[in-house]
């Protein structure tokens, strides 16, 4: 009778045994499987976040941390063509005195050798500098101008300072070019302004993020609010008018002025964008005692203008606060416009400017 209960006792045993060994592998077999399922996750995680940093460097316009620089261009007719304008992210053309226009072209990571011909600062101008964190590069100066940028405390450069008014030497920082007359003659450079900001004790990188919301996928503006754009006119004045004409191989504009089609001076090529803001702003002339025609712009509010690309155009809203903040484009619903990553031409122009798009 004991030897039997002995052989009970002993099964009992081994099959405790055994539903302990079943009880331990599920166990560690679980556990396997959820390290596995947090390292799959883990490592899905990780390739989001390369695939979102891969898109990020996809977008070339505004690419890396080097602070804008924005010279202040010539733009009547015995300056140009200027020099380097198609190395630029972004060019503002606004009206000046005159019926004519000056440029504001900005350079970003850029190493060019030859900007210009370079003039004097109009004070709306230093609005669209602010709001990119540009070190403002001009020629003289508006007392308007040369108020706001101690108002502002703006970085600027006033080349009348360094302007040796003879040809180009290797120590030249502003220098004048003999195949044009003064006062459209005058040339410096990206290294120049970055060599006297360093002597200034000025940033030269930005954090700034982009005025412009960059996609790096393609936009092409199909909606039916949008209207076909393959030429654009854009009369600044009775005597300058401004046309942008579409290249569809290439989903480009061609900028033409006065009739001209512009060309780069460096590189002879035809001055070309992929983007093009049209802003409509109020302007008048000052009574500032001097009768020199001067205007002003108002740059702020909620003004009126078109986003225009890939043959494309929207009616769009360009809302700034202040004169500092940056300006958002938005299209007529309030969402922020998607921007082709391109340069852009910013045109900010009379508010009655009887601008036209067609086919």
């Amino acid at each position: 009778m004991k030897k039997e209960i002995k052989i009970v006792i002993a099964v009992l045993i081994v099959l405790v045994l055994i539903l302990v060994a079943i009880l331990a592998m599920k166990i560690f077999s679980k556990r396997e499987v959820t390290g596995e399922s947090i390292e799959v996750a883990e490592e899905n995680s990780n390739q989001e976040e390369v695939v979102e940093q891969v898109k990020l460097s996809e977008i070339q316009m505004f690419a890396g941390n080097d602070r804008p620089i924005a010279f202040m261009i010539d733009n009547n007719t015995n300056a140009q063509p200027q020099a380097s304008i198609n190395s630029t992210y972004m060019v503002y053309e606004i009206i000046v005195e005159g019926g004519e226009t000056r440029l504001m072209a900005l350079f970003k990571g850029t190493n060019a050798d030859e900007v210009g011909p370079i003039r004097s600062a109009r004070h709306y101008f230093l609005d669209y500098a602010m709001e990119n964190d540009a070190i403002y590069a001009h020629l003289g100066m508006s007392p308007q101008a040369e108020d706001d940028f101690e108002k502002f405390d703006i970085d600027h450069i006033n080349g009348q300072i360094y302007d040796t008014g003879r040809a180009r030497t290797e120590s030249s920082l502003f220098w004048r070019e003999s195949h044009k007359r003064a006062p459209h003659n005058a040339y410096t450079n990206t290294e120049s302004i970055l060599q006297i900001a360093n002597d200034n004790g000025w940033r030269t990188s930005s954090n700034k993020e982009s005025v412009l919301n960059y996609v790096s996928e393609e936009v092409f503006l199909n909606s039916e609010d949008s209207i076909t754009a393959n030429t654009v006119t854009i009369p600044y004045s009775e005597g300058h008018d401004v046309e942008y004409i579409y290249d569809e191989a290439t989903k480009r504009y061609t900028r033409y002025s006065k009739d001209e089609k512009m060309t780069d001076e460096v590189t002879g090529e035809d001055v070309t964008t992929k983007n093009i803001i049209i802003t409509f702003a109020r302007n008048y002339t000052l009574n500032d005692g001097e009768n020199k025609g001067r205007q002003d712009v108002v740059t702020t509010g909620s003004l009126d203008g078109y986003y225009i690309t890939n043959g494309k155009a929207i009616r769009i809203k360009c809302n700034k606060d202040n004169r500092i903040e940056q300006t958002e484009y938005v299209d007529l619903q309030g969402n922020e416009i998607r921007v082709n990553d391109g340069n852009t031409w910013v045109n900010v122009c009379p508010i009655d400017a009887d601008v036209t798009i067609s086919e």
